[in-house]
């Protein structure tokens, strides 16, 4: 690929996701409204959120995590938020998939930390995990709030969860942009219900 072939690629990829952005702003502001909402209806009754994923998923739920508990900007110095990322911990993990198998990894953390009226906030972008599959299941069993942060069609975890926010399209890419975006508008909003 020569140098005019590798720009026209980058302004291709920039057009895709600045469509991609519209398109998901459109959409999911009213969804994305209603589900700071419910977070902030969680902490506020004292509850805490718990968050996972796979891969780059797992960093982004120990990213959403780092907003939580420390702020967004420092434009609003607020109180640390209850929010812990399931993928975090590596003894934790690795000794959860060596004991129960890693289908099982957030399911046993989920029965040590949750109890009834937390929110699991589960991130992916195929839906279709067995370790997060395994987790609704869970958490809706013990009486949590389930949340999927969720790509192209939302796979099998779209039917497990209480609320879910699809961003459509078939990249793993796009989908990760995206969900980094509406990630931190969550964290915004929920600060501003919070907080003012």
């Amino acid at each position: 690929m020569n140098r005019e072939e590798r720009i026209e690629l980058i302004l291709g990829e920039a057009e895709d996701s600045a469509q991609l952005r519209r398109k998901v702003a459109e959409a999911l502001s009213g969804p994305l409204v209603d589900l700071a909402e419910t977070i902030s209806a969680v902490i506020g009754s004292g509850g805490k959120i718990l968050i996972c994923g796979n891969g780059g998923s797992a960093a982004d739920s120990s990213h959403m995590a780092a907003e939580m508990i420390v702020r967004l900007t420092a434009r609003r110095n607020r109180q640390s938020l209850p929010a812990i990322a399931l993928t975090a911990d590596s003894a934790i993990v690795t000794a959860a998939a060596n004991d129960f198998g890693f289908e099982n990894v957030f399911v046993r953390q989920i029965q040590g930390l949750a109890h009834k009226g937390d929110m699991l906030f589960l991130i992916s972008t195929s839906g279709n995990s067995a370790n997060l599959l395994h987790a609704a299941e869970t958490a809706r069993e013990m009486g949590l709030i389930t949340v999927a942060l969720l790509g192209h069609t939302g796979g099998k975890l779209a039917a497990l969860v209480d609320k879910k926010l699809i961003i459509p399209h078939h990249s793993v890419q796009r989908i990760q942009e995206e969900q980094i975006f509406l990630i931190h508008l969550l964290v915004e909003l929920v600060e501003s219900d919070l907080f003012g």
